[in-house]
């Protein structure tokens, strides 16, 4: 197949055609110069790194409906909030019916890895595990030990299944239940992280010490706060769909002025689909609607690129050949391929080259 269009990667959106065999890229040029005759199947469009869907919490998709009236805390604070009472009542084999239809659907978007925060303990782990068993994503699972103060035996068996650990807010959690969980992951070469500023601002001097590897949400942060962020080089996920439900928003424009490294996640499978591509075109849209824009390329690159230099494989996000990119083909115009990309992709645009292919570091 040779797609003659552009590519938005790494390096940036540059016209070009790519020749793909068996899935992969074996030729990459100026648009327009290709001079070989043959028989590759020829179409127009945008090929693009796969997305990494970057903050979930895919067990809450075993129920889906509309959030009842209150406060975010009183759905998802644990161990009582709505979400909690919802996955103690569901059975096993409900949940990971729910998480297998989750990851199908974000297999037909062409996401390639999905970080994703998973409660109820080792257990909890092992269930997304067996859920995500034969699927082309790549589940990065940040899994959260049960007990409180936390139980060293208990942290130590979680982090034998699971790639870190993924914690509720710094004002949901103890200085020093934060403090043993950052020193074991820290100890195990895993990942720490960290909602934080969700509901309420908090303090950055709380949120970032221990210093966790990633920063969840911030829609309460201020401006001073956003710079602290920046200033200790915390990447940040972040999830407008879901801030939105609750009637805030993470400052996206300051984020881009600053230049925090920004991810974007689908966040809870409760309430939304896990789309990256409508989490896409809602944040930019968004940002528009309060007059205070961002550009299409910083999200873009929130779901293309910054993903996966956090996941330690910046060459997933460039297409080239021999590069372990997983491209995806977006029959879209290639005229300004950031403002596409960001506004205009659906499931029904995404051309596969060839087999599903996993990208990134295990």
């Amino acid at each position: 197949m040779l797609v003659d269009g552009a590519i938005l990667d790494l390096d940036g959106a540059r016209p070009a055609y790519v020749r793909f065999r068996a899935g992969r890229v074996v030729e990459v040029g100026q648009r327009g110069t290709d001079s070989r005759r043959g028989r590759d199947r020829r179409i127009r469009g945008i090929v693009v790194p796969a997305p990494v869907n970057s903050h979930t919490h895919l067990g809450d998709a075993v129920s889906v409906r509309e959030p009842p009236p209150g406060p975010v805390s009183r759905l998802v604070m644990p161990p009582h909030g709505y979400k909690f009472r919802l996955l103690a009542t569901a059975t096993a084999s409900q949940k990971r019916a729910a998480i297998r239809g989750a990851l199908r659907r974000m297999e037909r978007d062409g996401v390639a890895v999905v970080v994703d925060f998973r409660e109820e303990g080792r257990a909890g782990v092992e269930l997304l595990r067996a859920a995500a068993r034969g699927s082309s994503v790549r589940v990065l699972a940040l899994g959260r030990p049960l007990a409180r103060p936390v139980d060293p035996g208990e942290l130590s068996a979680l982090l034998n299944v699971a790639d870190g650990v993924g914690l509720s807010s710094a004002r949901d959690e103890s200085d020093a239940t934060r403090s043993d969980v950052a020193r074991a992951c820290r100890a195990r070469g895993k990942r720490f992280g960290l909602h934080a500023s969700e509901a309420v601002r908090e303090r950055p001097a709380r949120y970032l010490d221990p210093r966790p590897d990633l920063l969840i949400h911030l829609a309460k942060a201020t401006p001073d706060d956003l710079a602290e962020v920046r200033d200790a080089g915390v990447p940040v996920a972040v999830c407008p769909r879901s801030n939105a439900l609750f009637g805030r928003q993470p400052d996206l424009a300051s984020m881009e002025r600053l230049g925090i490294r920004l991810l974007l996640g689908t966040d809870n499978a409760m309430f939304h689909a896990p789309s990256i591509w409508r989490e896409l075109e809602f944040a930019y849209v968004g940002t528009r609607l309060r007059r205070r824009p961002v550009s299409a390329r910083f999200l873009a690159d929130a779901a293309l690129v910054a993903p996966w230099q956090w996941l330690g494989s910046p060459e997933s996000a460039r297409i080239a050949v021999g590069s372990p990119a997983t491209p995806l083909v977006l029959r879209l115009p290639s005229d300004d391929p950031a403002y596409q990309v960001v506004t205009r992709t659906t499931e029904h645009l995404i051309a596969r080259p060839g087999p599903a292919r996993r990208g990134g570091r295990r």
